[in-house]
């Protein structure tokens, strides 16, 4: 299944990140087969080829939650917004309720 979601790239200790289309069993950053858009968090700067993600969607890809709220508070997309998981942020040892 190909998916739309973010690529890491930019310096050590800030990061920017690229919209990128793959397969979702693909390493993210390896060889994408197109680069959407890129996006700077510190800048909340998003540039999009918003043509381009409306065509991979009705082709029946799918997105990460993170980028599908994104695109949805920046308008590209219509819907409701999910509930994204930060596994990164959960403490080690913590138990799972």
């Amino acid at each position: 299944m190909l998916t739309i979601r973010f690529s890491r790239v930019g310096k050590k200790g800030y990061p920017t990140y690229r919209l990128v289309i793959s397969e979702k069993a693909r390493d993210p950053y390896g060889k994408a087969l197109e680069i959407l858009g890129s996006y700077n968090p510190h800048s909340k700067k998003l540039e999009v080829k918003s043509d381009r993600i409306k065509f991979w969607l009705s082709k029946g890809s799918g997105m990460s939650q993170t980028v599908a709220n994104l695109l949805i508070n920046n308008k590209i997309i219509e819907g409701t917004k999910a509930k994204a998981d930060k596994k990164a942020t959960k403490k080690k040892g913590a138990k799972a309720e």
